[in-house]
């Protein structure tokens, strides 16, 4: 191996790049000790795994929203809202789960279209715009269900089906969120949408300037992230065997804490899939262990507090922010060329942008 692969291994390995795991290590190493009876073992694992699936996808539902420079605050208000439309159709028009899931799905898609509407079409900051539609959906959420919870035909075949079917105690939203990660790495990171997507985000105007779809490519995020968090919601309905106005909102610390501690991880400032998976990993073992051990009730709540705080200060200290394009043109032939086209007469400017962009 040459001193160059080394010291390029070295990088990648580095705490600056994969320091999340090494804390991870650390954390299982100390509750092992500390409770190796109650902690290290394989049903601690198992119930890590299956208790933060949820918070997972609504980490994952973040990704493509924060990386074209777009806030969506309104994630944990459509997962309830989606919880809550997928019990009422089980308690009152069919108890098939299909019916629950589509239920779901449908409204997260209708909250997806709402917020770009807002967002893009009514041209509001989308940390005000979402923050303001999250707190419409839960409204709608708690007018619909009464305030109460619902538990008529969710505790039946559609907890069973969807929440509690399981391949060696791992359940089905642990494979969803699996299956999600993947599509987002995919289209994140093996694709001219991603590469849009990330450019969008670190620098907006050189984007626009070279012909980039900004408002499409923005509008998809807000769809697909409100969809990933309609499904996560119906998930948590399924787990908890009952729809309530508060399960969805209880997502939303952790989930940006996942996605901005995710960002740290492997690619330098980048918001990407398989980090936030790490961060969740690192939560939910921090989380569990806490309790196992004998912590306060309220103990998870601090660590969460504390991971996005550090989470953030990390992307910031790089210099960079949380988002970076890396040598788009070198990547990939079908890059966008972040240029002004000819006769906008900003040219010079989109130019030395693009090159900074691209460095």
């Amino acid at each position: 191996m040459s001193a160059t692969q080394k010291t390029s291994w070295t990088k990648r390995l580095g705490p600056r790049s994969i320091g999340a795991v090494y804390v991870l290590i650390a954390l299982v190493v100390v509750f092992s000790v500390m409770s190796p009876s109650n902690f290290a073992n394989y049903g601690t694992a198992k119930l890590v795994f299956n208790q933060y699936a949820v918070t997972g996808l609504v980490g994952l539902a973040l990704l493509l929203p924060l990386s074209s420079g777009i806030y969506d605050l309104s994630v944990g208000s459509t997962a309830g809202l989606s919880g809550i439309a997928a019990a009422w159709v089980l308690a009152n028009v069919s108890a098939n789960p299909l019916a629950g899931v589509a239920a779901g799905i449908v409204v997260a898609v209708l909250a997806g279209l709402i917020n770009s509407a807002v967002v893009l079409g009514l041209g509001i900051d989308s940390f005000i715009g979402t923050l303001a539609t999250g707190s419409i959906f839960i409204a709608i959420a708690t007018a619909v269900s009464g305030d109460n919870t619902i538990a008529t035909n969710v505790n039946g075949a559609f907890q069973q089906d969807v929440a509690l079917k399981n391949i060696l105690g791992v359940t089905l939203p642990v494979f969803v969120t699996i299956v999600a990660a993947i599509l987002l790495y995919i289209g994140l990171e093996k694709s001219g949408f991603g590469r849009r997507t990330y450019a969008i985000g670190f620098d907006v105007e050189v984007a626009r300037l070279s012909g980039v779809r900004v408002n499409g490519i923005r509008a998809a995020g807000l769809l697909a992230s409100a969809t990933l968090a309609g499904i996560a919601g119906v998930l948590a309905t399924a787990q908890i065997g009952a729809g309530s106005p508060a399960t969805g909102p209880s997502f939303l610390l952790p989930a940006f804490a996942a996605a901005f501690l995710g960002a740290t991880q492997f690619k330098g400032g980048r918001f990407n899939a398989w980090g936030t998976i790490v961060a969740v990993l690192l939560l939910g073992t921090g989380n569990v262990g806490l309790l196992v051990v004998g912590g306060p009730s309220w103990s998870p709540d601090v660590f969460d507090g504390v991971i996005l705080i550090a989470a953030v200060g990390l992307t910031s200290a790089k210099g960079i922010g949380p988002l970076r394009i890396r040598s788009l043109r070198r990547q990939s032939p079908s890059a966008p060329n972040l240029v002004a086209p000819a006769g906008t007469g900003q040219s010079s400017e989109a130019e030395e942008k693009s090159a900074q962009t691209l460095a």
